[in-house]
């Protein structure tokens, strides 16, 4: 990925109980356990009452081994508890036989998970794939408009939830979008597609950003109109850029203004917010759009509602105006990285709503 790609944290969010592969000191023990009462017992100058840890070996192989290597460590128990070297209590024919079923069924507990394991691989690839199509990474560059941009969905193990933006060139400039559909997590994705496949037509198709507001506006009020009391909505704000992308016009559905950061400050954009997306945009009256010039090195700085409304541990909002002058001379890909790592440490690493931001700059 580029520096200005949307930036995901590739890292696991799941946790190792939740899916996700165990940690090495799991994958660890089971053979320093064995290694652990075999130095034990040979060192000891007396026998140990220690041989009932061995049985405890195949379970915990169980969490990160397969069969074979699960039978290999029973095997080897099963060895240890006979060998009159190392004098295990000397034990009889049915703790030996307890230890021996108890590996066994490690062995078939251990099939049964790598078997488990292995479709939930392939579902969560299919699932993976199916998310980035909807919400690909962002180019470094889009014609004249440099990009970077961050996505944190709420819903853990998740790639996408209810934000969802895009930068796309057309016959009428490069324009932007940003958006939050109603709710968030698994349940929105098909809204945020559905919007996205309005936005990348109504790129080649609408004379300027307000047709495309309206465009997306009908998408969701077709695709609310056969289902009682849909209530769809969904926030949003368009750009579009001029050809040398000194001057950018916007228009904004209920959606937090745009940001620019200009010499080290910044400064929330006055434009006049229209109503949401879903809610009959063209009965309200068209939405009115704002066209702002633009500076060598000035940023455009878009965040959705879960960066303005986060709480901290205090039940404070998160002072994005405030904070985020300290981070205007980093490269934007960096920016946004460093927003999002304040925004969780100021929200006690408890940010509850999908985060997304996005940086447009000329170049």
């Amino acid at each position: 990925m580029g520096k200005a790609q949307v930036t995901r944290d590739h890292r696991d969010r799941r946790g190792w109980l939740h899916g996700a592969p165990p940690p090495g000191w799991v994958r660890v023990l089971p053979p320093a356990l064995l290694a652990g009462v075999c130095a034990a017992t040979l060192a000891s100058p007396g026998p140990l009452d220690i041989g009932f840890l061995l049985g405890a070996i195949p379970p915990l192989a169980v969490l990160s081994y397969g069969p074979a290597g699960t039978a290999l460590l029973g095997a080897l128990v099963v060895s240890l508890l006979v060998v009159p070297a190392f004098r295990l209590n000397d034990p009889g024919t049915t703790d030996l036989l307890t230890v021996s079923f108890v590996a066994a069924l490690s062995v078939l507990v251990s099939y049964v998970r790598s078997r488990r394991d292995a479709q939930l691989v392939t579902e969560r690839a299919v699932a993976e794939a199916a998310q980035r199509a909807v919400v690909p990474p962002l180019p470094e560059r889009v014609g004249p408009v440099g990009c970077a941009g961050l996505y944190r969905a709420a819903q853990r193990g998740t790639l996408v939830g209810g934000d969802f933006f895009d930068v796309r060139r057309g016959p009428h400039g490069v324009r932007a979008v940003m958006g939050d559909v109603q709710g968030h997590g698994l349940s929105a994705v098909a809204t945020v597609a559905s919007l996205l496949g309005a936005f990348r037509e109504a790129v080649l198709d609408e004379p300027d950003p307000e047709s495309v507001a309206a465009r997306l506006d009908r998408r969701l009020v077709v695709d609310s109109a056969d289902v009682s009391h849909a209530e769809l909505f969904a926030t949003a704000v368009v750009l579009e850029f001029s050809a040398d992308a000194r001057a950018v016009r916007i228009v904004v559905c209920g959606h937090p203004a745009p940001l620019l950061l200009r010499d080290g400050r910044v400064a929330e954009l006055e434009v006049t917010a229209g109503v949401p997306l879903g809610l009959g945009l063209s009965g309200a009256g068209p939405a009115v759009g704002v066209t702002v010039p633009l500076r060598a090195g000035d940023r455009l700085f878009l965040a959705s509602d879960g960066v303005s409304e986060a709480r901290g541990t205090d039940g404070a909002f998160y002072p994005l105006l405030d904070r985020l002058p300290a981070f205007a001379e980093d490269d934007p890909a960096v920016m946004v990285r460093h927003v999002w790592r304040d925004l969780t440490g100021y929200c006690g690493r408890t940010v509850q709503d999908d985060v997304t931001m996005l940086v447009l700059s000329p170049v």
